[in-house]
């Protein structure tokens, strides 16, 4: 499979971003986790819950009973950036 100059271009845009985020994820400067019902803001309501049944994503739970989900915000970051990337590379 061969890439284009723009194909190439988003790819290299799309890592340099996730790798911005996991900086700052590391620093502390924004959250590692979000909880769900700010995952669904960003990425969508449909798509997250889709990603959660298909097991792309792992939602983790901080205690027992009514404690919040939580989702990592470098595999919802990296799952969506993949899936652009792929339908750019797919056109």
């Amino acid at each position: 499979m061969e890439l284009s100059a723009i194909q190439l271009e988003s790819i290299i845009n799309e890592a340099a971003e996730l790798g911005a985020i996991a900086a700052l994820t590391k620093t502390g400067t924004i959250k590692p986790y979000l909880k769900k019902s700010e995952a669904f803001k960003a990425y969508g309501r449909n798509r997250v819950e889709h990603w959660l049944e298909a097991g792309l994503i792992t939602p983790r739970k901080d205690g027992n009973y009514s404690a919040a989900w939580r989702l990592d915000r470098i595999e919802l970051e990296a799952l969506s950036k993949s899936i652009k990337i792929l339908q750019m590379t797919t056109l």
